[in-house]
């Protein structure tokens, strides 16, 4: 469950070589020009792209900025509309349908701590009752980062930074996945009865998420990517814990498919690749893929 919760909120940072280094160039001698791949943390704001080394010369000179999705897309009110149905409980059920009293109560309990009231008042249960339980568990992370960032501001985000800048100058703004994509596999991969357990995990597990959230959020922005390394990768030994499928689907598969797809984009032009930075390291990371496939991966100082 931690991989997956992180996988879609706190998607983020890399290790090579035990480097702090979250900007990297791609070369290779079929290439006219380098590309350079940067890993994020969705939730981080735009302001941190200044503590960026190299940042602002990488963006001069590409000519593409690629998203894991773009983003005017996915806001678009067609595709809000299918996040807002993945989102919904299918044959109008509600929360109450799923869970039994007892867990009921346990979710109201941990609501009313986060957010101060919980399902049993109307106008929250008409907003909320008939959400997946994966969509409360996404809201009710946000709101817990949110009371752990005093000033955070949801509408200036560094992923939506990156797009904004290629757009204001001019620059192509393009997608490794599409919209439908993302919503079938980060809102709909999940069973309703897994996505139960999951939310349950969180609620009876409060104080050991809000600490890694924290811890997360705190190395991401010292860089400190060996650590948040460390961080993800620990395990609770019980259900909690993401299933090497869950995995799979979510990060490993993912990584194959743009390492796939980039040698074209980076043939046809110049290209800045903004994704999640869990998706950087390892053996099956972007970063490794890239280099059996002959690339050359510099950090950029």
């Amino acid at each position: 469950m931690k991989r997956i919760f992180l996988s879609i909120l706190l998607a983020f940072v890399a290790v090579v070589a035990g480097n702090a280094q979250l900007l990297y160039k791609i070369s290779h001698s079929d290439l006219d020009a380098p590309s350079y791949i940067i890993g994020t943390y969705h939730l981080a704001p735009a302001s941190f792209v200044d503590s960026i080394p190299g940042i602002n010369a990488t963006l001069a000179a590409v000519e593409v900025v690629c998203g894991e999705v773009v983003n005017k897309e996915m806001e678009s009110k067609e595709s809000m509309e299918k996040v807002k149905q993945a989102m919904t409980l299918p044959d109008g059920k509600s929360l109450a349908d799923i869970l039994t009293p007892e867990e009921m109560q346990r979710l109201n309990a941990y609501m009313d701590k986060i957010l101060g009231i919980n399902l049993g008042n109307p106008i929250l249960e008409s907003q909320m009752g008939k959400m997946t339980p994966m969509a409360i568990s996404t809201q009710l992370q946000l709101v817990q980062y949110m009371k752990l960032t005093p000033g955070f501001n949801p509408m200036s985000l560094i992923d939506a930074y990156f797009q904004q800048a290629a757009t204001g100058a001019g620059k192509k703004v393009v997608g490794l996945e599409t919209v439908d994509f993302q919503i079938e596999t980060l809102y709909k991969g999940a069973t309703i009865e897994r996505q139960k357990q999951q939310l349950l995990c969180m609620v009876d597990n409060d104080e050991y998420y809000s600490l890694q959230m924290k811890e997360l959020a705190d190395a991401y922005f010292s860089q400190d990517v060996k650590a948040v390394q460390d961080i993800t990768e620990e395990k609770l030994g019980n259900m909690c814990d993401s299933t090497p499928e869950e995995e799979e689907a979510l990060i490993y598969g993912r990584n194959a498919a743009w390492a796939e797809k980039m040698p074209a984009m980076m043939a046809e032009a110049p290209t800045l690749f903004v994704v999640g930075a869990a998706h950087l390291p390892g053996e099956r990371g972007v970063l490794e893929l890239l280099k059996a496939n002959g690339y050359i991966i510099e950090a950029v100082k």
